[in-house]
């Protein structure tokens, strides 16, 4: 404390030190960011796409490719909706941790591994859930999953992979928790080739920069384009921001009547296996890089102008506009002084 603080009030001795403190920790440089091999021995993944985009559908057939080749795999659904294990379990909702730990506690009694984890032909999976509509965050809520897995044991479980499929339309804390605490080593977006789904998948992107510039270590292994109609919008903007394309599954009709149906198409012996066979060797094998995020212009260019308006001027509105009548403006009678 310095010397003229001495001689303050007890309260603002505590409003000093405060701010000494604030000044020291702002003075603390950072660890260097990791570019190097990920040297975990589970890999954890966290899967980003905006809602309805086919992060469920492809973690899905992912995490099932991945147990037939012998990994082990642990699916965590933190999407609100819980719609990753629907799919995985043919159609059947698994009991969410939220809803599981909200009953145990009225009964007095503690969460089990058994209560919130289920398997099918060798995948982990559970869902983490979400709060009733209007009624708590559902980021909060993911954090509060979080919590009870770790009181679970979480960091002692001996999974080749952990996939987490978050919801990328929502920006709140909860759900951008594994890139802010360093909860997994790289991050894997879904989108297609329209401007919203590139959207998220740039803010995401965005949200990944953000951290790393603070000290984080998590990176972006790449994008899988779902729904490939071959217009080639989201190869491009792999390309701009510098982040390599691990799949593209085609807009295909009967890709889109078997997940429809719950059906898993990622198996070793069936039409789709080579391609999420690929799938599973690209998202093991690639590197977290940095990315960089688009400008939402850079964003626009990448479509045609008659797809997304981009010729389209901006005209200011005036006060007759909003109330019918244009009035006179007055001189004011505030005095502003020159700067000294």
């Amino acid at each position: 404390m310095t010397a003229s603080a001495t001689n303050l009030a007890p309260g603002q001795v505590q409003t000093v030190k405060f701010v000494e403190s604030l000044r020291r920790e702002a003075a603390h440089e950072p660890d260097p960011v990791h570019t190097g091999e990920i040297k975990k021995e589970t890999q954890i993944i966290a899967i980003y796409g905006k809602g309805g985009i086919g992060k469920s559908f492809t973690l899905a057939n992912l995490s099932y490719m991945m147990a037939q080749q012998g990994k082990k795999v642990l699916l965590i659904g933190c999407d609100p909706k819980s719609d990753t294990t629907s799919l995985l379990f043919g159609g059947k909702a698994c009991p969410t941790i939220i809803e599981t730990s909200s009953k145990k506690k009225l009964a007095g009694e503690t969460v089990a591994i058994g209560d919130v984890c289920f398997k099918r032909d060798g995948v982990y999976a559970m869902e983490l859930g979400g709060p009733e509509v209007g009624r708590g965050c559902g980021g909060r809520g993911i954090i509060h999953g979080f919590e009870t897995m770790e009181k679970l044991g979480f960091h002692e479980w001996g999974f080749d992979f952990v996939l987490l499929d978050f919801l990328g339309d929502v920006v709140c804390g909860g759900f951008g928790l594994p890139i802010a605490r360093d909860m997994c080593q790289k991050v894997i977006v879904v989108a297609s080739n329209d401007l919203q789904s590139l959207y998220v998948a740039n803010n995401v992107c965005s949200a990944v920069e953000y951290f790393r510039k603070l000290g984080g270590n998590v990176g972006v292994a790449g994008v899988v384009i779902n729904k490939d109609d071959g217009t080639g919008e989201a190869a491009a903007f792999a390309q701009s921001v510098g982040i390599p394309i691990l799949a593209a599954i085609p807009a295909n009709e009967d890709i889109r009547r078997k997940s429809a149906s719950y059906e898993i198409i990622g198996r070793p012996d069936g039409e789709w296996g080579p391609l999420f066979a690929g799938l599973a060797q690209n998202v093991a094998d690639a590197p977290p890089v940095r990315p960089t995020p688009m400008t939402q212009d850079g964003l626009l260019g990448l479509f045609s102008a008659d797809t997304v308006g981009r010729n389209v001027v901006l005209e200011p509105a005036t006060e007759f506009d909003m109330c019918g009548v244009t009035s006179t403006t007055k001189p004011s009678l505030e005095v502003i002084y020159d700067a000294a």
